[in-house]
């Protein structure tokens, strides 16, 4: 296992994530009842601004928060969260936090997430394919990030925000990447917000992959797979949102509905 997390982190720091896992110690929000919890401040973008810390946080599950969990939370203003999971997700662990905690549930697009599960049982190859088709479907990513987009516009400068979905890596990851770039992060810096995951969940995943090889049958290869953080599934995203609308820009105009005066809205409530 020491091993495996040593490989882990020697990935990622070769890698470009690198200046984000430096950061780690600020970065991080270490709870008991939840992993991969962290800020989406300190990133610098193109034009030399910096994106506020404790404003926007992401995270992956955050059904068992323990009470001093929910104190960290309300030390740092936390009053919103989006989750990103589907309504049976939702259902089955639903989110413990704070009272008066102002909460949505966005779940287009993941109505069929744990048949997409099981049918890693029986694929060919490495899994890779799957995980390209998930991101390169954009079609519920409007209904998904629309409302997060709305309370991040109208969120109170004295609180902030968290967004999740199960793993934090995918719905999660998504949604870190479209408010990174409409705030004017470079793309290789999303890029390696994304791929920390791999990084912030080492220890989970190695867990996770045992269970699915050991219950659920799946290639150990393709686990490891399904769990990653890769470069070629949210290239997969934002190139199919670039094939269908032209550019990023356009997509958050169009389907997100963000017009200039949202943008200068957004970047003067995010950015430093």
């Amino acid at each position: 296992m020491k091993f495996l997390s040593v490989l882990l982190l020697t990935v990622c720091v070769a890698g470009s994530t690198r200046a984000q896992i430096a950061d780690s110690a600020k970065r991080k929000v270490d709870l008991k009842g939840a992993v991969n919890f962290r800020d989406l401040g300190g990133y610098t973008t193109t034009d030399g601004h910096h994106v506020k810390w404790g404003k926007v946080y992401r995270s992956a599950d955050m059904s068992k928060l323990t009470d001093d969990d929910l104190a960290e939370l309300q030390k740092r203003n936390i009053a919103y969260d989006v989750d990103l999971r589907g309504t049976q997700e939702a259902k089955q662990a639903p989110d413990r936090m704070n009272a008066n905690t102002d909460y949505i549930l966005c779940p287009a697009g993941s109505e069929n997430v744990g048949n997409m599960m099981s049918g890693f049982k029986n694929v060919k190859g490495n899994g890779d394919s799957i995980l390209i088709n998930y991101y390169s479907n954009i079609t519920p990513l409007a209904d998904r990030y629309k409302p997060m987009f709305g309370k991040l516009l109208n969120l109170p400068a004295d609180k902030s925000l968290v967004f999740h979905c199960t793993a934090g890596k995918d719905r999660t990851g998504i949604g870190a990447a479209l408010l990174l770039y409409s705030l004017g992060v470079p793309y290789d810096t999303i890029m390696s917000d994304y791929e920390a995951t791999n990084y912030y969940r080492a220890t989970e995943n190695e867990k996770t992959e045992k269970l699915m090889v050991r219950a659920m049958k799946i290639d150990e290869t393709v686990a490891k797979n399904v769990m990653a953080a890769k470069k070629d599934y949210l290239d997969a995203t934002f190139n199919e949102i670039i094939k269908k609308y032209g550019s990023i820009d356009n997509y958050l105009k169009i389907q997100i509905g963000l017009s200039d005066k949202d943008i200068k809205t957004l970047k003067k409530k995010y950015l430093d």
